[in-house]
């Protein structure tokens, strides 16, 4: 049983048991003058950084090695790998049901968002504006995913003080209009770039890229939005802090590698060690408050690399990120389609999708078998038998690209070699970026009708992305892109390009209407238990978890399911 559910169903049982024992019982007798809803600078700022640790909650969730995967598999640019379980119906949708532990840990950490900067918002009313900012942005941030992905949800704008077992939904343009408020407030309120408390606190900036992908969202509905999100773009690209990275920098110069590569390895990640992309980092180190720790032990590596230590002839390496479990496979839209006719875009160079590498574990030598196609076989089992040995070029069996090897992002690897296993991954996690931001004002644009200044944007990433090949081949408008390009399914393959393993790209074609239409570009033909199967049209929106149905049917309406789910 889970020890809670964030909209304080058990907690609200537990605490009705206990009342029936005399009126006195829950009486508090404090022995200090410490109050639990002071506007105490000290208290205030601690549950503003508990809000942090419940974004690492999230994020680096480990109980469920696959719950990363939910949010890529079953879409346009993954497949299943060696799949933990708790994704499967993700992609074989047919059994995605509200007992699923995706849905529901996904559903409670937003909750505990949402209760937990109620408090601070309930505690510190008008007296600390910027406080209250804070909190108002990872409330917003938790119902844009919540309204995202499950439509109608429960609306509290209030940290809960009494016992409720009568929650009902509020409609989307409802909610929408706190999560409007709660930006505009934190937009005005926060401090600038740079003025934070920490680098990883939460800035103005950082609000205005969130409110400029929920604004792209709520524009599907009132157009009024779009010019909106475009404004919030606008701010951050006209604000002179970012800088498109498109020159080597930082610690990585005397290694082979990109100056794309160079904003995703640690040590360079964060604004101060060079990024000008970077517009929030969450910082992750071992030994450290808030923000930092690996807060249990994120899983990104495990699920985006694949488990390339099962051949004989490897070890783990920092040059191939480390130990991978390869839960997610790229699929072959994303391997091939999306690159066709981009030759030289650095973000599909081998440093940053990796395809090739070489037996790398020292003074190894075996003879084996090659069949007629070029995979390794057993020695003696194939048309020829070989030798191989250190710094040979890989020769995969068969079956290989389901788990074992197979083109990968680069961006999550991360190697101490004083942990080799590498359970947790205690690297930095690249959240939001200029990057992104033109992708969103590209959008906007283009939904507005204003379409060459949509191309500009994109051809803002484009020079980046094809700097080094215009320099090789003297064609100075290699990759640019032209009006007639642009449509919404090209700024969709424009995010994958930018942003794979960044984005939550489930939440991405939800927000524009996208996700049936775009799983039939996956690809991938089998095996027939890795293929995505059973999509139908209520598989858009997610099921209420079973638990807070069950919990919110003693008074009034009953907590209504999403249609299509038991």
């Amino acid at each position: 049983m889970k020890k809670y559910t964030m909209i304080y169903s058990l907690l609200a049982m537990a605490t009705l048991g206990a009342s029936s024992c005399g009126k006195d019982y829950l009486t508090e007798k404090p022995y200090s003058n410490y109050d639990a809803n002071t506007v105490d600078p000290t208290t205030v700022e601690n549950r503003l950084l508990g809000l942090h640790y419940n974004f690492g909650q999230l994020w680096g969730m480990s109980s469920r090695q696959g719950f990363l995967s939910c949010w890529q598999i079953g879409t346009d640019i993954t497949n299943a790998g060696s799949t933990e379980g708790v994704e499967n119906p993700f992609y074989q949708y047919a059994d995605l049901n509200s007992e699923n532990g995706g849905v529901n840990y996904l559903w409670e950490r937003c909750y505990a968002f949402i209760n937990n900067a109620n408090l601070i918002i309930d505690g510190v009313g008008d007296s600390n504006p910027q406080a209250s900012a804070e909190a108002r942005f990872f409330r917003a941030y938790a119902y844009n995913i919540l309204v995202t992905l499950w439509g109608d949800v429960p609306l509290l704008t209030s940290s809960i003080k009494v016992p409720t077992f009568n929650y009902t939904r509020t409609a989307v343009a409802e909610v929408d209009k706190l999560i409007a408020a709660d930006l505009a407030y934190a937009v005005k309120e926060l401090p600038d770039q740079g003025k934070a408390a920490a680098p990883s606190r939460i800035n103005k900036d950082m609000a205005r890229q969130l409110a400029a992908e929920a604004y792209l969202r709520m524009g599907m509905r009132d157009a009024e939005y779009l010019t909106q999100a475009e404004a919030m773009a606008t701010a951050i690209i006209d604000g002179s802090n970012y800088k498109l990275v498109d020159t080597r920098y930082g610690k990585y110069l005397a290694e082979g590698g990109d100056y794309y590569r160079d904003m995703f390895r640690q040590g360079n990640m964060r604004r101060n060690q060079g990024n000008t992309e970077a517009i929030w980092i969450f910082e992750v180190e071992f030994n450290r408050s808030i923000n930092g720790g690996t807060i249990d032990n994120p899983q990104h590596r495990r699920v985006w690399q694949p488990a390339y230590h099962k051949w004989d002839g490897m070890v783990n390496a920092d040059s191939l990120g480390g130990r991978g479990n390869g839960r997610l496979r790229l699929s072959n839209f994303m391997k091939y389609t999306v690159w066709k006719g981009l030759n030289g875009d650095i973000r599909n160079s081998n440093f940053n999708i990796r395809r090739t590498t070489n037996y790398n574990r020292p003074g190894f030598s075996k003879t084996i078998g090659v069949d007629a196609d070029g995979y390794r076989v057993a020695e003696g089992a194939g048309v020829k038998n070989i030798t191989i040995k250190t710094g040979d070029k890989v020769i995969p069996f068969r079956n290989d690209s389901l788990e074992v090897w197979y083109p990968f992002p680069t961006k999550w690897g991360g190697y101490d070699p004083i942990d080799d296993f590498g359970y947790a991954l205690v690297k930095d996690w690249p959240v939001m970026r200029l990057g992104e931001t033109y992708l969103l004002r590209a959008e906007a644009r283009l939904r507005k009708g204003n379409v060459a200044a949509a191309a500009d944007d994109i051809n803002k990433l484009r020079d980046r992305s094809f700097k080094s090949a215009r320099a090789e081949s003297g064609n100075s408008t290699l990759g640019r892109v032209s009006t007639s390009d642009l449509s919404i399914d090209f700024i969709l393959d424009e995010r994958a390009r930018e942003l794979l393993s960044e984005e939550n790209r489930r939440m991405t074609l939800v927000r524009m209407n996208k996700l049936k239409e775009r799983i039939s570009l996956n690809g991938d033909a089998g095996p027939a238990n890795k293929i995505i199967t059973g999509f139908q049209d209520h598989n858009v929106l997610l099921p209420i978890p079973l638990t807070e149905i069950q919990l919110n049917n003693k008074e009034g309406e009953p907590l209504k399911q999403n249609p299509g789910y038991k």
